[in-house]
């Protein structure tokens, strides 16, 4: 009978334990460049490695039967092991976009001779088309663009070798860092430091939110004067005129004094009162299209959108609402207006309301839905993430529908739900 300590399982816990040690210990005694010519020799060098058992250790994995199905994850956890200490240190966050080029080019396994050695390559070569990778570029990506001293940095160079994807936009939008940066197996500390990324993000963009929208106000009263007034650039990819519109629409007074939150509180009051679901799903839909232009929605998108919420949890029509009815119903709204899953992205709902009403007024209807709701706020930005992912590696100017939407989202996440407060602004652009 074999002790616990001989079984195959337990052995590779214990090299496994060993190689983070390792790491871990390399990391926090060498500079980043000792780190990352050190992590290439192990993962990619040969058996030229100092202490020899490490490089052992890690060959023994991965001639293991299931190391195929678990290698990848090993390695993602290794890198964020580099990743998590470097994050913590300005001064060394360059070294994040260089780790992730080490991949970029791995020889031929063939130039390897041992088994292990071959076995070794050949997964770290697997390793590139994984989920974990992808996450590791784009959040290479986001470090790239946060860098204020980019003396140090190489370019970060994508699959396709083009500049203007639409996975280059990623550092933009916080909302998508959690959805986007994070993969099913990503540590707590991964887990921190990509919320301490979008939480610095975040901030940022209000901060230069709310200092261009009073630049645009002041400009407008001094357009008599003869005083120079600072330029402030505008912090998102939408024009002035798009920005200071969707401003206006998501701030702004809607009926008489009544801001889009005032409506939202107001049908909440009242419709959650209904004498049944079915009641609460006609109020919703009248609470929806009373910001669809007619135009567009008389044609096909009401009828659409009524018959929708019909369906919606039918069983549960002569209940009484409440609020874990309205999470559901809300979420059943985001399946049909953006898109569903990543098994079944269907967004032709989406695509046409903002080819027809454009990005602010279809922005303007889910964050109605939102307002009603915020615990579905993570679930609009899973949406959106999943639209991020099926266009990553299309152009910018192949999908503008999809930039500006990403914009106006988050511009109304900014106004509605963070910090940046441009309600006393009567005069915007």
């Amino acid at each position: 009978m074999l002790t616990l300590t001989n079984s195959p399982l337990r052995q590779t816990r214990q090299e496994e334990q060993a190689l983070y040690d390792h790491l871990l210990y390399c990391v926090q005694m060498e500079t980043p460049e000792e780190t990352i010519e050190r992590f290439r020799r192990l993962f990619i060098g040969g058996r030229s490695y100092d202490p020899i058992e490490v490089r052992i250790g890690l060959e023994a994995i991965a001639r293991e039967k299931t190391a195929e199905e678990t290698f990848h994850f090993l390695l993602n956890r290794c890198c964020h092991i580099l990743i998590n200490r470097w994050q913590t240190q300005p001064q060394n966050r360059w070294a994040i976009i260089d780790l992730v080029e080490v991949f970029r080019y791995i020889p031929p396994v063939g130039t390897v001779h041992a088994r292990g050695a071959r076995r070794l390559r050949q997964l770290v070569r697997d390793f590139r088309e994984t989920e974990q990778f992808l996450t590791l570029q784009r959040l290479a990506r986001v470090i790239g663009n946060t860098i204020e001293d980019r003396g140090k940095l190489r370019p970060l160079h994508d699959r396709n070798g083009e500049g203007n994807l639409v996975g280059t936009l990623i550092n933009r939008y916080p909302y998508l860092h959690e959805h986007c940066l994070l993969s099913h197996d990503s540590s707590y500390e991964h887990q921190q430091t990509v919320r301490q990324i979008r939480d610095r993000l975040q901030q940022q963009f209000e901060f230069d939110l709310s200092h261009y929208v009073t630049y645009q106000v002041r400009k407008a009263k001094d357009l008599k004067s003869d005083r120079i007034i600072q330029p402030v650039k505008n912090p998102t990819l939408l024009s002035s005129r798009e920005l200071g519109a969707a401003v206006r629409q998501f701030s702004g007074r809607i009926e008489g004094d009544r801001t889009h939150r005032d409506l939202a509180k107001n049908f909440l009051t009242h419709s959650l009162q209904a004498p049944s679901y079915r009641n609460f799903k006609d109020d919703l839909y009248e609470y929806l299209t009373a910001s669809v232009d007619p135009r567009y929605g008389n044609q096909k998108f009401n009828e659409k959108l009524y018959n929708r919420l019909k369906n919606t949890l039918s069983r549960y029509d002569f209940k009484r609402p409440n609020n874990t009815l309205l999470l559901r119903t809300s979420s059943h709204l985001l399946n049909f207006l953006v898109v569903e899953s990543p098994q079944r992205p269907d967004h032709y709902v989406f695509v046409d309301l903002v080819t027809n009403l454009g990005a602010t007024p279809t922005v303007i209807l889910l964050l109605k839905i939102t307002l009603l709701c915020n615990q579905v706020k993570p679930h609009l930005e899973k949406r959106f993430s999943i639209l991020f992912n099926h266009y990553e590696s299309s152009t910018e100017e192949g999908v503008p529908w999809l930039v500006k939407s990403m914009e106006n989202i988050h511009i109304a996440f900014s106004i509605h739900f963070g910090s940046v407060d441009l309600s006393h602004l009567k005069e915007i652009m």
